[in-house]
């Protein structure tokens, strides 16, 4: 395939593409294919990273915006004209469908551009003074970079969520060390030989696959001064704990709920939601896991949503009309697989799916159960599977009740045609979003998006990145 020429297997430190002894096998997803032995850095390596962003701050800080926004513009078009190698990547190295694969490059593009746009216009803001003892004084602040940054990102969008810390950094003059996923780290290394061909300041950008030891002292480092992570909830809130003095910033999914009212159009919601829980197995921490339903409409809701799931293909990534890919790894299968057995041994009932389809592949049959209860892991934990909860709600305010009832709060889908419904949603939900009349995984990449309770701390998208890597400084100006 063309897309094997983006493979690199090294890592990118202080502007080379170095090896290692240490490496790690990457395949993919769906065929088992070895595609690469990726080079681990060693300690060695990592002091250099380390010192290459803390050098590199003193130079880059001080690029102005027309430059920091050129740098943005030469990694926009050197991606544009490889995009399609990029999308084959993803779907290889991520099991991601072909579809949903290009769907992330092209957001990853867009990404890029508002970067762009938010560099020229980001600025600080006119603070009141002209009162009290600061009459006939003039104040205003200005926002300087924090410090360099570490980022931690996960497989699932190896592209698009790595650029959301990258593109906030270089829009800000912020130098950064990036951590890929294990499971996924190709393309980004892949984007490390774009950055090398930009007019970055060397060392500003740093990509490496790190062990735990090693990344526990990057993350202990007192040269990096921001940690931003994607991933999952009990590995984002222990590395906070070790953050120490940094600003710190999670986004941590969740087992996202979405909620049907009577007044709702039922076909447009099945369709949505049937998409929108098993897409990509189901491995986006948007997907629709919990849904609740008016008793009213349950029977014909459910009706259409099974047969809608029935509609949905499963297999082979790179067939472009597979919606239900490869899980990451066999041993989310079996976890996923175990999770659904437990639920069905304590009462819940199987409706749809419920076995692996292709166990070489690590392909899980689209999954909905009903009658389950927050005791199961299926109700409490992000399944990040393909697999979703169906269950009736006695009105719409129990709806809510039940929605709520989860240590996550990221985003929270609302199907319905009552404009009271929204305003009670609005008011009432307990999440970062309310997303009505769409599936849970509606994002624009330049809007706030993250979560609140144990769905994390901070709001990603560029502008908003922008302003948590960034410190105001105060100017008073008099007489």
């Amino acid at each position: 395939m063309e897309y094997k020429k983006l493979i690199s297997p090294f890592n990118y430190i202080n502007g080379t593409l170095v090896s290692a002894e240490e490496t790690i096998p990457v395949y993919d997803k769906y065929s088992g294919e070895l595609l690469a032995q990726v080079s681990m850095a060693n300690e060695s390596q990592v002091e250099t990273a380390l010192q290459s962003v803390s050098n590199s701050f003193k130079i880059f800080k001080n690029f102005s915006a027309e430059k920091r926004a050129g740098i943005l513009q030469q990694l926009h078009r050197l991606l544009l004209e490889q995009k399609e190698l990029f999308a084959q990547l993803i779907a290889a190295e991520a099991g991601k469908p072909i579809h949903y694969a290009q769907s992330e490059v092209q957001r990853a593009l867009q990404n890029i551009e508002d970067g762009i746009r938010q560099t020229f216009l980001f600025t600080g803001q006119q603070v009141p003074m002209d009162y009290y003892n600061g009459k006939n004084k003039t104040a205003y602040t200005i926002r300087i970079p924090a410090g360099p940054v570490l980022g931690i990102t996960p497989f699932n969008f190896p592209l698009n969520l790595a650029l959301h810390k990258l593109i906030p950094a270089l829009a800000v003059g912020a130098p950064i060390i990036l951590k890929p996923a294990p499971q996924a780290p190709l393309t980004l290394l892949a984007l490390a030989k774009l950055l090398q061909q930009t007019d970055l300041p060397k060392g500003s950008v740093n990509i490496l696959l790190t062990n735990n030891e090693l990344t526990q002292k990057m993350l202990e480092d007192s040269r990096l001064r921001i940690f931003s992570f994607t991933g999952s909830d009990r590995v984002g809130w222990m590395l906070k704990n070790k953050a120490f003095k940094k600003k710190v910033f999670l986004e941590l999914g969740g087992n996202a709920a979405s909620i049907i009212d009577a007044s709702a159009d039922l076909k447009r919601a099945a369709k949505k939601l049937a998409y929108g829980s098993f897409l990509y197995a189901g491995q986006i921490c948007i997907s629709s896991q919990r849904i609740y339903v008016d008793k009213s409409i349950f029977d014909d809701f459910l009706q259409l949503f099974l047969i809608e799931t029935g509609a949905i293909k499963s297999g082979n990534p790179f067939d472009p009309e597979v919606v239900n890919s490869s899980m990451i790894s066999a041993h989310d299968v079996h976890r996923i697989d175990h999770w659904i057995k437990e639920a069905v041994n304590d009462g819940a009932t199987i409706l749809s799916g419920g076995q692996i389809l292709d166990k070489k592949a690590n392909v899980y049959a689209p999954t909905i159960l009903t009658g389950t209860n927050a005791r199961m892991k299926v109700w409490q934990n992000e399944a990040f599977a393909p697999v979703v909860l169906v269950e009736k709600a006695a009105d719409f305010k129990t709806a809510v009740r039940m929605a709520n009832d989860s240590r996550y709060g990221l985003q929270t889908a609302v199907f319905t045609n009552d404009f009271t419904h929204v305003l009670y949603a609005q008011k009432e939900i307990k999440a970062g979003a309310v997303i009505v009349n769409d599936i849970l995984g509606f994002r624009i990449d330049s809007m706030p998006y993250g979560g609140i309770k144990d769905s994390g701390i901070g709001r990603e998208g560029a502008y908003y990145a922008m302003h948590d890597y960034t410190e105001p400084k105060l100017m008073v100006l008099g007489t």
